[in-house]
């Protein structure tokens, strides 16, 4: 059984207490504060209803705080090879590599049809095609796009399952610096990655939790 851990608290500290590639592989998705200025949306919207808990998430404390140098060089200190997510908004931090396009199969015309993730494992250009999970905008505020979806830009289960599938090898540890939804950690799971994430939000590492429980719960009851 693979171990997988749900750390509340600042992944740079986090980091600075682990030894030099001590995972064989990063998959990270760092706030980039495109366009939640207004608190609405983009990375971490204000008006986002959580679905499991039906109350108001507040905004991830994490959006302002776009990560600089300090977090990449801790990133690749700590990890063999990293897949980013956003990562065209950091080339500088970033040597020339190969990268996903995540297909995002949107039909309502809001926010991008695609998101990029720098990977440093080859030099190929992979895409992937599934519907969004985050937030669409509904009648005077944004609303989950189902009943699954706890965070504005969680990503599918079925993304990092292809991820693993195709960028990691059995034995592999994997780090999420930035968990959100917990998407990362129920695929590690499910393909038995030993993992670690973390998640600095309070509200969203609970409701991450949660949704990780749900998920052993559910595989309990299968057997």
């Amino acid at each position: 059984m693979p171990e997988i851990k749900i750390i509340h608290g600042d992944c740079m500290e986090a980091m600075k207490a682990m030894p030099d590639k001590a995972y064989e592989l990063a998959i990270v998705d760092p706030p980039y504060n495109v366009g939640a200025d207004d608190g609405n949306f983009g990375r971490g919207g204000k008006r986002a209803k959580n679905s499991v808990y039906r109350t108001e998430l507040k905004k991830y404390a994490n959006s302002k705080k776009v990560p600089d140098k300090k977090y990449f060089d801790e990133l690749f200190r700590v990890s063999k090879n990293q897949i980013i997510w956003g990562a065209n908004y950091y080339p500088k931090y970033l040597n020339h590599s190969g990268w996903i396009v995540w297909d995002k199969d949107k039909k309502d015309g809001l926010l991008s049809q695609a998101e990029l993730a720098y990977q440093s494992i080859d030099k190929r250009v992979m895409i992937y095609r599934h519907e969004w999970e985050g937030f669409r905008k509904g009648v005077g505020s944004f609303e989950p796009t189902s009943s699954r979806t706890i965070h504005p830009n969680q990503k599918p289960v079925a993304l990092y399952q292809w991820l693993l599938k195709n960028y990691a090898k059995p034995g592999d540890k994997i780090l999420d610096t930035h968990l959100g939804s917990g998407s990362s950690a129920i695929a590690a799971d499910i393909m038995g990655f030993d993992f670690v994430g973390i998640e600095i939000d309070e509200d969203y590492y609970n409701a991450a939790l949660d949704r990780f429980n749900r998920h052993k719960q559910q595989l309990t009851l299968e057997i």
